[in-house]
């Protein structure tokens, strides 16, 4: 019995075991998941004071890097309040479901790369650093993510509350209209490739041949629809404080209120991870062949921390773009899916199409992003639809003397 505990045995039939080594990744990983959730949310809070030229928070603990620590324990320790008019049931699991819904995705995300252990043999299989390499790696990220609109629709609708059932139909409207341009990305990146295992994607794309070179407008588009996915700014139609009091968690206080915060930061996480694998070559840097090609601990480790450098860029990003741009109305929304994202995904999947049937050169689709764009702007210039702030269809008031 004790033979199992030995050294000897943990080194064979744990770490240099697939199954066993993903079995010690995931709480490896999900410790780091909430420490970077957690951190998260202090970077937001820094760069928007950053932005605003004020000070973020910067009293507790040096530089303010125990305000994390301060907002949880005061989450934990407010009041809880469940509301009698609810559906008790569904209104506690509703930010539950989406708080795991955003984490399950980083199983199959190839943060490390294939390594060896200095015991192993070179003959021996590499080890994986990733919890789950399966066939539809990419779907299963995707079919995962897509149900993060049902913890919002419950929560809306259990709240028994018009205001918060409003945000809920209104979060799920706008999430499954930009699912539509995200997977036609997606699906620009897969015959890109050729691929739907993640970790394919990504060592598919080896030195100069990261997929947004070949089509950035795919990749902006794909980041745009994942902003609208997370509900962040611009997009963060579902919680309008100035329309809909504060959308779908009007009735929710403590944590069970903190969850759902917890949950848009893990999907940008997640989601930033999924970007960075199918369009900015994973862990990969170009001519870097140590990093790339090296089997050893050490070379994966850097990898990982490549990989979590460009996550962190991306995210930064998404914060920039949050104290930066105003919030859309509604209509605006919709018409930028539906007459704009939708048909130029459309194009580049085209386009992309035809490239691999007939056996062209992958670099054609560079040009052919910049068609797709300037066409795309060419037709709302001569559309003839004003852009104004006030809705179209609803009437002048004319002015009476």
């Amino acid at each position: 019995m004790w033979e199992w505990l030995s050294w000897e045995s943990i080194k064979d039939n744990v770490l240099a075991d697939q199954f066993g080594f993903s079995l010690l990744l995931v709480p490896v990983l999900f410790g780091v998941m909430m420490l970077a959730v957690a951190y998260s949310v202090l970077a937001e809070r820094k760069i928007a004071g950053w932005i605003q030229d004020r000070y973020g928070p910067n009293r507790v603990g040096p530089w303010g890097l125990l305000q994390p620590i301060a907002d949880g324990i005061k989450a934990l320790m407010k009041e809880d309040i469940t509301p009698g008019h609810v559906d008790r049931a569904l209104f506690i699991f509703a930010p539950w479901m989406i708080f795991v819904v955003a984490l399950v995705g980083f199983a199959v995300i190839p943060w490390g790369g294939a390594f060896r252990w200095p015991w192993m043999d070179e003959s021996a299989e590499p080890i994986l650093a990733q919890v789950a390499s399966i066939d539809i790696g990419l779907l299963y990220i995707l079919a995962v993510a897509s149900l993060g609109v049902y913890g919002l629709v419950l929560g809306g609708w259990a709240s028994n509350n018009k205001y918060s059932f409003y945000g809920g139909m209104r979060a799920a409207a706008q999430m499954l209209s930009y699912e539509v341009p995200l997977g036609m990305a997606v699906l620009v990146a897969i015959l890109t490739t050729g691929h739907l295992r993640l970790e394919d994607m990504v060592l598919a794309q080896t030195g100069f041949a990261w997929t947004v070179l070949f089509h950035p407008a795919a990749a902006l588009i794909l980041f745009v629809s994942a902003l609208a996915e997370s509900n962040r700014t611009p997009f963060d139609l579902v919680e309008c404080e100035q329309e809909l009091v504060g959308g779908f968690h009007t009735e929710y206080s403590a944590m069970k209120h903190a969850l759902f915060f917890l949950a848009e930061y893990a999907h940008l996480i997640t989601g930033s991870a999924f970007i960075v694998a199918m369009y900015f070559g994973g862990y990969l840097i170009p001519g870097f062949t140590w990093l790339n090609e090296s089997s050893s601990v050490w070379a994966m480790l850097a990898r990982m921390l490549v990989f979590g450098g460009k996550v962190a860029a991306i995210i930064g990003f998404y914060m920039l773009v949050r104290w930066t741009l105003p919030r859309f109305r509604f209509d605006q929304l919709m018409r930028l899916a539906w007459k704009s994202l939708v048909p130029m995904t459309m194009a580049l999947v085209v386009l992309q199409g035809v490239i691999v049937y007939t056996d062209c050169s992958q670099w054609l689709a560079l040009p052919g992003n910049v068609v797709i764009v300037v066409a795309a702007a060419v037709v709302g210039a001569r559309s003839g639809t004003p852009v104004t702030g006030r809705q179209q269809s609803l009437m002048r008031k004319e002015a009476t003397g």
